[in-house]
């Protein structure tokens, strides 16, 4: 394989199930919601029914649990080992990387930070926490592209300059407008499903090591 121009990536990660090895919103719906309402508006999102937006603010709304018991649970969430060996390598070759995720910055600093990662560049949902009431917002909605609750092409686009060759990493829904404006994708689940189905180009991924794997072979 031809070795590429190092200069002219920069680099874009999901959080939920790329970085971590679990859905961090899910998982904490399932724990500490108060009832189901959440699957039902879950599922209406998988019928584009509803925007992400709609459905992470009832979603988020329904969580009933206090800072320090989040905190303990925080603690025990595990990301992938790839992604700091990734963080050190595109570091090296001052490559950019940003993370872009339908998370809530209460809980992805919180997992970043107990992992010894600081410093990042994060675009994400907003929280407020009081008592054990939890008041999401977003920033980052766009609603000329839709009812996102994070844009995360708006992103890309933004970010990505003259030259410069966009690489995504992701695996869910949330991540299919920005896959499909970037230059490479790196895809796992519903996102590798769907980019096979529609026959787009993309590299199918289990889990970050093969990006490492594969950026190793290609700027070594």
């Amino acid at each position: 394989m031809k070795k590429a121009k190092q200069e002219n990536f920069i680099v874009f990660f999901d959080f939920d199930n790329t970085i971590t090895t679990i859905d961090v919103i899910d998982d904490m719906l399932e724990r500490f919601s108060g009832d189901d309402k959440w699957k039902d508006l879950e599922e209406k999102w998988r019928r584009e029914e509803i925007g992400s937006r709609e459905c992470l603010k009832g979603q988020v709304e329904s969580i009933k649990v206090g800072r320090e018991r989040l905190d303990s649970y925080l603690s025990t969430v595990k990301i992938d080992p790839y992604f700091k060996k990734l963080l050190g390598f595109f570091g090296s070759r001052k490559i950019p990387v940003l993370i872009v995720s339908d998370n809530f910055d209460y809980m992805l600093n919180g997992i970043l930070e107990r992992n010894g990662i600081t410093g990042m560049e994060v675009y994400c949902n907003k929280v407020d926490i009081a008592g054990e009431r939890f008041s999401p917002s977003f920033p980052y909605s766009n609603s000329d592209c839709g009812d996102c609750a994070n844009c995360k092409k708006t992103h890309l686009l933004k970010k990505r300059k003259d030259g410069m060759k966009a690489v995504y990493i992701g695996d869910g829904k949330s991540d299919v407008c920005a896959s499909k404006v970037s230059d490479l994708v790196f895809a796992k689940g519903y996102l590798k499903d769907l980019f096979k189905e529609e026959g787009l180009p993309h590299v199918a991924i289990d889990g970050l090591k093969d990006v490492y794997d594969y950026f190793e072979r290609i700027l070594a």
